[in-house]
């Protein structure tokens, strides 16, 4: 389900300790939210989205549409 995850970080050529770097969590934390071992909270969806310039819904797999939605203004 969150292989768009794994590959948005890789394509930014990013390590997965900095990512959790910038979420401020853990490295292993952040390595299960890859693995589906554990839930991500809403608040850290919400970031990851915005940072990868897509949808909560391509994060979770629920669309293969990488663009985001209309944003709030």
């Amino acid at each position: 389900m969150l292989e768009h995850l794994r590959g948005l970080r890789e394509d930014r050529d990013l390590s997965q300790a900095e990512m959790a770097g910038m979420l401020n969590i853990h490295q292993t934390t952040y390595s299960n939210y890859e693995l589906e071992k554990g839930n991500i909270p809403l608040p850290t969806l919400i970031t990851l989205a915005r940072f990868f310039d897509t949808s909560v819904d391509y994060l979770i797999g629920l669309t293969d549409e990488r663009k985001p939605y209309p944003r709030k203004k």
